[in-house]
């Protein structure tokens, strides 16, 4: 499996650790094959939601002491779960968030899509806290923070790919507040009134980003250095977004090679 396709999960570059590569490559491989069975394919949702009860239930038989049924849950089990000592609640949460990407389509307003990222990518980064043991409240809090913003910034470049999923991840009430339909989304209309709302949404995200970053600087080794690298390459998005002037319908902002090098580079002068 390719480390890059499931949108929340570090890379598991050459800068991890390698003790911590192959417990996280076998939570990777959980969490992309929920994500994909929620997501990805021609499946009935009745059906999608059977595959997840069904990893649901190798995670009660973990957590009862039992030996799981198949191969991906077993791996989990014997290279993460028991080596580390991991608590399962972040995996129940991911598989709770991945049902309602398939029930919920619509949020209300910020405080009901900061409780989908509560569950869908902050379990990812007190994954990662507890596999290089850091555990305290501020490093949580903080991993909570760093990874809230990049779920919701996944969510701003991806505006048109979520819509023809069926999905709207803007506040329902934000875009009431500056005027924008969900015409705008269906016509690719980046007019003023929607590039308010974006600037808006962006905005608050950075500062969610920059809260947690020194976290970046508090992991030492390694594993600080590519969480610093992320970071910036969650600001280096926001930015292009905003050289856009947020229209996402015609300029999907992707990272290159140039901006891995400004990554780089900047992740080591933070140090």
């Amino acid at each position: 499996m390719s480390v890059e396709h499931y949108e929340n999960f570090p890379v598991g570059s050459w800068a991890l650790p390698r003790r911590l590569r192959r417990p996280i490559h076998a939570i990777y491989a959980f969490a992309r094959t929920a994500d994909d069975w929620a997501d990805e394919g021609t499946l009935s949702d009745s059906r999608r939601l059977e595959q997840l009860a069904a990893l649901r239930a190798e995670l009660d038989r973990i957590a009862a002491g039992q030996t799981p049924q198949t191969e991906l849950m077993q791996r989990l089990e014997r290279e993460a779960v028991r080596p580390f000592q991991m608590p399962l609640e972040p995996f129940y949460d991911l598989l709770s968030a991945f049902c309602q990407d398939i029930e919920k389509k619509r949020y209300q307003n910020f405080g009901e899509l900061v409780d989908y990222c509560r569950r869908s990518a902050n379990p990812v980064g007190r994954m990662m806290l507890h596999l290089y043991g850091c555990n305290d409240p501020l490093s949580i809090a903080q991993s909570d923070g760093i990874c809230t913003a990049l779920q919701l910034i996944n969510f701003w470049q991806d505006i048109a790919a979520d819509w023809q999923k069926g999905r709207i991840y803007l506040p329902l009430d934000d875009m009431e507040k500056f005027k924008v339909s969900e015409a705008h989304i269906a016509e690719g209309n980046a007019d003023f009134a929607f590039r308010r709302l974006m600037a808006y949404q962006c905005s608050r995200t950075f500062k969610m980003l920059q809260a947690g970053s020194p976290l970046g600087k508090t992991l030492k080794g390694r594993i600080g250095f590519e969480l610093r690298m992320i970071i910036v390459g969650g600001q280096l998005i926001l930015q292009k977004l905003d050289a856009a002037q947020y229209d996402v319908f015609h300029n999907r902002p992707i990272l290159d090679k140039r901006d891995r090098f400004i990554m780089l580079k900047r992740a080591f002068l933070k140090k």
